[in-house]
């Protein structure tokens, strides 16, 4: 299987940090439609008593509407790149060795193998470095 490396737009919110407020933002987007492949919460340690989430993708007027009335919004300092590939050892090291001959710096890194696939969603800090990573990705390993 070749890797399908993808731009994605990365939506954020502030949440409480308190039981359910997690489960709110999450119910209000599944409640638009969304199926998401993506998300990822935090605390937020320079702002006590808050914490922040991440997700991706939103699609279509309903869920953009009410993302954006749960307070998402996309992050233009953070640009995201999407990679499916084989779920075999060494993928990881693999793509990130890629993007260190590209000389590229990451901002962010998370993936996931199962089955016969891996999902890794890379985060940048300009749209100009996921654009490289993007070719730098897909060119013939």
């Amino acid at each position: 299987m070749a890797w399908k490396v993808t731009r994605i737009k990365i939506w954020a919110a502030s949440i409480e940090d308190k039981p359910g407020a997690l489960a709110g933002k999450l119910t209000t987007l599944a409640k638009a439609g969304a199926s998401l492949e993506f998300a990822f919460a935090r605390r937020a340690p320079e702002k006590p008593g808050t914490g922040v989430v991440f997700v991706t993708p939103l699609q279509g007027a309903g869920q953009l509407r009410a993302a954006r009335a749960a307070g998402f919004q996309t992050i233009s300092r953070v640009h995201g790149v999407r990679v499916e590939a084989p779920n075999m050892k060494g993928v990881g090291a693999c793509l990130t060795h890629r993007l260190a001959a590209a000389e590229l710096n990451l901002r962010g890194f998370s993936a996931v193998g199962r089955g016969k696939q891996a999902v890794v969603y890379l985060a940048f800090d300009s749209e100009a470095d996921a654009a490289a990573a993007v070719r730098a990705l897909k060119k013939p390993r």
